[in-house]
């Protein structure tokens, strides 16, 4: 089996275990949802720590993917999406780290990986660097 072929089974077995989380919490106390938010500062005004769900975060500067961290699919498209490497995908071929800035970037991007590769690494060139 083909190594995209196996990440591909991965993160739809992964998607099932969340969709069974997903039943196990709809089932939850009221008190139990809002204790579990309250234990990962779901409450926080801060941005980067708000809700249950940043828990899966690296922590800051932890990790750091091709094209400065930014979506390969938005780099693609000429666009700078940065992403945090909490989604990420390893290439089987050089094992460099591509970090995306959402699950559904990521599935897309499986269709055809290297494709999409070869395409966000020659727009990468003509992208200039951030603006501060």
């Amino acid at each position: 089996m083909k190594s995209w072929l196996r990440s591909r089974a991965a993160l739809i077995a992964g998607a099932a275990v969340g969709l069974i989380s997903a039943t196990a919490w709809a089932d939850a106390h009221p008190r139990d949802v809002v204790a579990a938010a309250a234990a990962h500062e779901g409450a926080s005004s801060d941005p980067a720590r708000a809700g249950i769900w940043k828990a899966a975060i690296p922590p800051a500067g932890s990790m750091h993917g091709e094209f400065d961290s930014n979506d390969p699919i938005g780099v693609m498209a000429g666009a700078r999406i940065w992403a945090d490497c909490s989604i990420n995908w390893v290439d089987p071929d050089d094992r460099r780290l591509y970090c995306f800035s959402s699950a559904t970037s990521l599935v897309f991007f499986l269709d055809a990986p290297q494709d999409y590769l070869r395409r966000a690494r020659k727009q990468w060139r003509h992208l200039g660097r951030p603006v501060s």
